[in-house]
């Protein structure tokens, strides 16, 4: 069955592309360098909020704090309803908790009171809180914490399969990453159009009922993750007990939009019969 998505990968993907899938055991799929280091661009976030959210957990900081816009939350800015602009901390959209507005600088301010909170940058907490636990060896955040992350197939499968499973990260982590923040909200999920609702955790995007999507027709509305311009993606479906992870050196761009869903489903046909 694996010579299905192998042809799909052959036929349909950008040359440097690396894909893996994960069950909670075991790596099911490798394909491309599972060492070489990628830039992720969005995913980056989901690195960040598990950073902040174990800040959260361990007493350090709360979500309920204020930060952003006036009236806004911690927990607003995370989960992209704080009101901001995409990227200008002076431009306010929306009051807070009233629309989910896409906003890299909202994350760059949640990194920025974070790393106030608990008296040390935030990635070098990540690197001791999140990367160091799960193996991740060689992933790390650079300039920014909404698109400056770095990591390899093998470091994200790693996080793939934690996030399945959860046995390492406390499960109020796993919770937040994973559970609608605010829901009902309307949005515009970036290059997929307006969405309604455009349903986003503390740090994930979660699919619900969403379309088009980048995932594939057959993920579970449950299903959580991110997709970065760097043309990489992460989801999780604990329904289907599968992780997916794409990392690649083109750019999103309407190849992705065609390519991500078939290739989502081909996995959940191959490795779950879900389809």
């Amino acid at each position: 069955m694996a010579e299905v998505l192998y042809q799909f990968l052959n036929d349909s993907v950008p040359e440097g592309t690396s894909l893996g899938v994960v069950d909670g055991e075991k790596v099911l799929f490798a394909h491309g360098d599972r060492n070489r280091l990628y830039q992720v661009a969005s995913v980056t976030k989901i690195f960040t909020a598990l950073g902040v959210l174990m800040a959260a957990q361990k007493g350090l900081l709360d979500l309920n704090d204020e930060a952003g816009p006036n009236g806004a939350k911690l927990s607003h800015l995370l989960s992209h309803s704080s009101g901001l602009s995409f990227d200008d901390r002076n431009i306010i959209l929306a009051p807070p908790g009233k629309r989910r507005i896409y906003s890299n600088v909202g994350m760059e301010i949640a990194a920025y009171h974070a790393s106030q909170k608990i008296g040390q940058e935030l990635k070098i907490f990540i690197e001791e809180q999140i990367f160091s636990p799960l193996e991740m060896k060689s992933s790390r955040l650079q300039d920014s914490y909404a698109t400056g992350g770095l990591s390899t197939l093998d470091d994200l499968l790693r996080l793939g399969q934690e996030l399945l499973r959860r046995q390492v990260l406390p499960t109020v982590v796993h919770e937040k990453i994973s559970d609608v923040a605010y829901p009902g909200l309307i949005g515009v999920l970036p290059g997929f159009g307006r969405q309604d609702p455009c349903d986003f955790s503390l740090g994930a995007e979660i699919k619900g009922s969403k379309s088009p999507h980048w995932t594939g027709s057959g993920n579970s509305p449950a299903t959580f993750g991110h997709f970065g311009q760097s043309g990489s993606f992460i989801w999780v479906d604990r329904q289907s007990g599968l992780s997916c992870i794409y990392l690649g050196t083109s750019p999103f761009g309407e190849l992705h939009k065609q390519i991500w869903p078939k290739l989502s489903d081909i996995v959940l046909s191959v490795y779950n019969g879900s389809i």
